[in-house]
């Protein structure tokens, strides 16, 4: 077992949705030896890192020319949790997805190990594709895997390199399912359902879902696994504490939910009747649309995580209540 209090600890991302939530996680454990990197912008991601506590600062664009110095603001690290990317689904400049996404990785990756540090790094579950090749986590043939966007394959790309080039025995890659929460709200159309959901009824008492275009699925009852952050980030923590466990692993809750399950609980916090009004589905997007995600997690759970996840009404309700209603991110 490893102890995340010695060294430092490097979040890339740490700004960002899931990187803050990692990071407020960390400060709950008494940690506070940490350095983030990641690009602020001119967005309000800023407003996730206010409460929370870490050593020292980086812009991601600044990061990889300071790993090699002699006084490198890294010091002694330990650990390093790469979370930053561009999550974008629709982002259309290969070039940019697979300079940001695959080759930062790469160089961080190589470096980390190159020195003993444990390396974790986020995965996505888009690499699964449509899921027609499943979604285990313990099928080693990557290969097969058809990701159905450029984020995807972005992801995917250094998959294939990490087990191509034997890495993936000493690293931990995160196939994030649907992760919801608290922090996410800087990340526009990426936002989650729960997230834009609370802005419709709000302003107009209604929210909108897509149609269904696929005969074995009714209007909103398409399935998705959805994963509070919470429980996100705890999986994450276990599984970079506990060394043995190496290569990819599904971070989801398990379970598939539909998306009039989702909402439901986002009328009730909010104490207004259920009012879903379905919309077409941009022809952009249909050919790549997932009907249905659920998580593997049997591998995560024969590891020894034991945790239980948090039912998806209680999970919504809470980040209803206490985060989206009085407008407060994570720890403040």
């Amino acid at each position: 077992m490893k102890s995340l209090k010695e060294g430092q600890i490097l979040v890339t991302g740490g700004a960002g949705f899931i990187g803050s939530a990692l990071v407020w996680a960390l400060n709950k454990r008494g940690i506070e030896n940490i350095i983030i990197a990641d690009y602020l912008g001119d967005d309000e991601k800023w407003r996730n890192l206010v409460p929370l506590r870490f050593n020292h600062y980086l812009e991601a664009d600044e990061l990889l020319g300071k790993l090699h110095l002699k006084e490198s603001p890294l010091g002694k690290c330990s650990a390093v949790f790469h979370l930053g990317a561009c999550s974008s689904t629709t982002e259309a400049d290969a070039s940019y997805l697979a300079e940001n996404n695959y080759e930062y990785t790469r160089i961080l990756a190589e470096w980390a190990l190159a020195r003993g540090i444990r390396f974790v790094y986020a995965s996505s579950a888009a690499t699964y594709g449509d899921g027609e090749q499943g979604m285990d986590d313990k099928d080693e043939d990557l290969a097969r895997l058809r990701p159905l966007n450029m984020y995807g394959y972005s992801k995917h790309m250094f998959d294939l390199y990490a087990q191509r080039h034997d890495l993936s025995g000493r690293i931990v890659g995160l196939k994030y399912f649907n992760v919801f929460g608290p922090n996410e709200y800087h990340k526009a159309d990426m936002r989650s359902l729960v997230h834009k959901a609370f802005e419709q009824i709000r302003d107009s008492g209604a929210v909108k879902l897509f149609k269904s275009y696929h005969p074995d699925y009714g209007d909103g009852e398409q399935k998705r696994d959805f994963l509070y952050v919470k429980d996100a980030v705890e999986m994450t923590l276990y599984l970079a504490e506990n060394e043995t466990e190496n290569g990819l692993f599904n971070v989801g809750s398990g379970q598939a939910h539909t998306w009039k399950e989702l909402v439901e609980p986002i009328f009730n916090a909010m104490g207004k009747p259920v009012n879903i009004e379905f919309i077409d589905m941009p022809e952009t997007i249909r050919s790549q649309y997932q009907y249905f995600t659920k998580a593997d997690t049997s591998k995560l759970r024969h590891s020894g995580y034991g945790d239980t996840v948090t039912p998806l009404a209680e999970a919504v309700t809470d980040y209803m209540k206490n985060y989206l209603l009085n407008n407060k991110t994570l720890g403040a």
